[in-house]
């Protein structure tokens, strides 16, 4: 392997400042990677090299004129998820709906990774509107896990997952609405973290479920992943939602250590038909911490039981209300509608949704339709919330007398194509562990914890305070740093 792409971001930035290695050397290594990967892995829906050598010049040319305030990132090359917006590039969000649409426009982490000097290598394959597990719902087809190419790398993140463990990219950005960071972090054996609801525009996210959806990093390890979150937090006025939460530095205390943590682990979390090689590693995880310092703690969540379905229905139901935009009107695709059954206005919006939405965005569509409809609202999306604010409680309960809380990320390791595509129920208990985080808007992190027999990655979730993510890194760096399962590589 090309001994650039080995390096992780915080290594490849003290060669960039050494002036050991150029911007441009480490971009054209990437993009020599991603021609050697692609075919197999099909992590990328775009590769940006124009783009990015460009970016990579100018890196360097900053690099030189020795400019002291550079960010970290500046000359780092990194992917993004193809559901951010990045001005006079394909955004399509893994939709036929979109195949066409060039963005006007940069999203705000978009813009924080260009004003950092990062260089954008191309945007990521995904779940179509970020809706799945496996990254097989993209319209243009499914990335593949580098650890096993004959298994998915989860989803809906899965093309930004396998671009950091293919090593195409040194990191990249994801989104997170139910887990969709979390658990194609832990299929491919990378770190990825969810920020808190907030800490992290939305601007230029194209919308799932606005309450939940959240933008944050994948990387090789836990000190370039809060490298990463570093650069894209902050306040933003074009959110709404965006909160003006001071940042800290979340590297500042990466070697606190373990010592003196309370760590929270969840009886409920550890449910039936859970992997016995996932449990195993995870319980190694609790002893080693325990070893390092950590006071263990069993804590309840009782309503977690009920975060899956209550996730379904509000998740499903914002997605009703924001795919609503496409009418095949305004932009995107637009088909010759059956004017004798519809008429020609209605008969062009129903063929424009039939023709541009694959059949997951279909379902969830008629899932939050129905919940949102006269006569169901308050049975199933009033109920929800209440349940959703239960859930939120019981966090702040525990979080009286624990630091983090600490379980398997999912209950299983990556499974085959095509194992869960007819069980829709069976693919969204892949995130039966993640999805009570996004209700409760906490940061959480998954980090590499081990394999299974079959050579598979586990992954460890860590979940934190509402903006506790410094408290929630240090603890995984603690695991890292006793532990090597970080450093393990995939077979590709």
């Amino acid at each position: 392997m090309n001994e650039i792409i080995s390096l992780s971001v915080h290594e490849l930035i003290e060669k960039l400042r050494a002036r050991e290695v150029s911007s441009e050397e480490a971009t054209r290594a990437y993009l020599g990677r991603i021609e050697e990967t692609e075919e197999r892995v099909h992590a990328y829906l775009s590769v940006l090299e124009e783009e990015a050598l460009a970016a990579a010049q100018e890196a360097d040319k900053r690099l030189a004129g020795g400019d002291n305030d550079a960010s970290p990132l500046l000359g780092v090359p990194v992917a993004v998820k193809d559901l951010l917006c990045m001005k006079g590039t394909p955004t399509t969000c893994a939709s036929k709906f979109l195949e066409n649409f060039i963005s006007p426009y940069d999203a705000t982490a978009v813009r924080l990774l260009k004003e950092a000097g990062a260089v954008i290598l191309g945007k990521a394959n995904m779940d179509e509107f970020a809706m799945g597990s496996s990254t097989e719902h993209s319209a243009y087809g499914p990335s593949r896990n580098p650890w096993n190419l004959e298994t998915i790398p989860g989803g809906s993140s899965g093309g930004s997952a396998a671009t950091v463990a293919a090593r195409s990219c040194a990191a990249s950005l994801g989104s997170d609405t139910g887990g969709s960071i979390r658990q194609p972090a832990a299929c491919c054996g990378v770190v990825g973290m969810k920020p808190t609801y907030g800490r992290v525009s939305r601007y230029g996210l194209i919308a799932f479920a606005s309450s939940l959806d959240q933008i944050g990093p994948f990387a090789r390890n836990v000190r370039d992943c809060a490298i990463m979150l570093n650069a894209v937090s902050g306040h933003d006025p074009l959110d709404s939602t965006s909160t003006d939460e001071s940042v800290p530095d979340f590297t500042g205390d990466l070697g606190a250590g373990a010592k003196g943590l309370r760590i929270g682990i969840p009886k409920e979390y550890f449910i039936d038909g859970m992997d016995p090689d996932v449990e195993s590693a995870v319980q190694n995880a609790i002893k080693t911490m325990e070893e390092n310092g950590a006071e263990i703690h069993e804590i309840s969540l009782p309503h977690s039981q009920y975060a899956l379905p209550v996730y379904y229905i509000i998740a499903s139901a914002e997605a009703s209300s924001n795919l609503a935009r496409y009418d095949g009107v305004r932009y995107g695709l637009r088909a010759n509608g059956n004017s004798e059954e519809y008429g020609p206005l209605y008969g062009m919006y129903a063929a424009s949704r039939e023709e541009g939405f694959g059949e997951e965005v279909k379902r969830r569509i008629m899932l939050g339709t129905y919940a949102l409809s006269s006569g169901y609202y308050d049975a199933y999306y009033t109920k929800a919330q209440r349940v959703r604010t239960l859930i939120c409680r019981e966090f702040e309960d525990v979080f009286q007398n624990v630091d983090v809380i600490m379980s398997a990320t999912a209950p299983t390791p990556a499974f085959r194509f095509g194992e869960r595509m007819d069980d829709p129920i069976s693919m969204y208990l892949s995130d039966i562990l993640t999805i009570p985080c996004n209700l409760a808007g906490l940061p959480g992190i998954s980090q590499p914890c081990g394999v299974t027999s079959l050579d598979l990655p586990i992954g460890l979730q860590i979940i934190g305070k509402p903006f506790g993510e410094t408290t929630v890194l240090r603890a995984a760096a603690a695991f890292e740093k006793a532990t090597d399962h970080h450093l393990a590589l995939s077979p590709l």
